[in-house]
């Protein structure tokens, strides 16, 4: 289909052969496919929800289950007029640009550390005409600091597998970058002990989290949030945990280390 530029009706409607030339273009892409290279980094596009997000090699391609933070995200500043969102370590721009689209009201930054990913989601938002702003830049760092306790929601899909999970991984898992998969729960932590103090009283930090993470990443979160919720994908395994800032509760120092 990317290589002819049809739909999958006309591809399956197609009766006639391949000409050379891109005969042999799918012949090394099945080639590329059979080593382990993902399928997206191929096409160079992968749907999320209703956006078609350009997708390159040396950044994270998003999930389905990723779908599911989204969502869970926008649950959250649903009451709130003209929202400040902030998509931590963004890769393609896949949840910022989904807030972007489903509340055109809302102010959306997003960061990432990776120079590549920063390219592309500026990139994707660009192409899709959403204004997002994309800052390279660790967690929450680029930030300006006037926005400091004003943001009504942080959301990030974090890496989080462990380092003896990576080495079970399948190897078109393993051709995405490293320091977009692993990292176990390191990010959740630093973004609860750095990303509190940048919501404002009642506003929300939603993260992703691997399928045995629940009960530690919520014990984090309960920490210094309220409201906390541990929340399942599609299949029934735990995927999200969101938590809101405490009105009353005192903010912890963001040098003191978290449980």
């Amino acid at each position: 289909m990317r290589l002819l530029g049809v739909t999958r009706s006309q591809l399956y409607a197609r009766t006639e052969g391949l000409d050379s030339a891109t005969a042999r273009l799918l012949g090394r892409a099945l080639c590329q496919r059979c080593r382990g290279t993902p399928l997206q980094y191929l096409t160079g596009r992968q749907q999320f929800l209703e956006l078609p997000l350009d997708v390159t090699q040396g950044v994270f391609v998003p999930r389905p289950e990723t779908e599911v933070v989204a969502l869970a995200a926008l649950e959250v500043i649903e009451p709130v007029e003209a929202p400040i969102v902030v998509d931590v370590g963004t890769g393609t721009g896949a949840l910022g640009l989904l807030v972007k689209r489903r509340r055109p009201d809302a102010s959306v930054m997003a960061t990432d550390l990776s120079p590549a990913a920063v390219s592309l989601a500026r990139s994707n938002a660009e192409r899709l005409g959403l204004d997002v702003e994309v800052w390279q830049g660790d967690l929450l760092e680029p930030l300006a600091s006037r926005l400091r306790g004003e943001v009504d929601l942080i959301v990030s899909n974090p890496p989080y597998v462990s380092v003896e999970e990576y080495e079970s991984l399948p190897a078109e898992v393993r051709a995405e970058p490293y320091e977009s998969l692993v990292g176990g729960t390191d990010v959740h932590r630093r973004l609860v002990r750095e990303g509190v103090p940048w919501l404002r009283r009642g506003g929300w930090l939603v993260v992703e989290i691997g399928a045995s993470q629940g009960p530690e990443v919520r014990e984090l979160f309960e920490d210094q949030l309220s409201r906390v919720e541990v929340l399942a994908d599609l299949a029934g395994r735990d995927r999200v945990v969101r938590g809101a800032r405490d009105e009353a509760k005192p903010d912890r120092d963001p040098h003191e280390p978290a449980l």
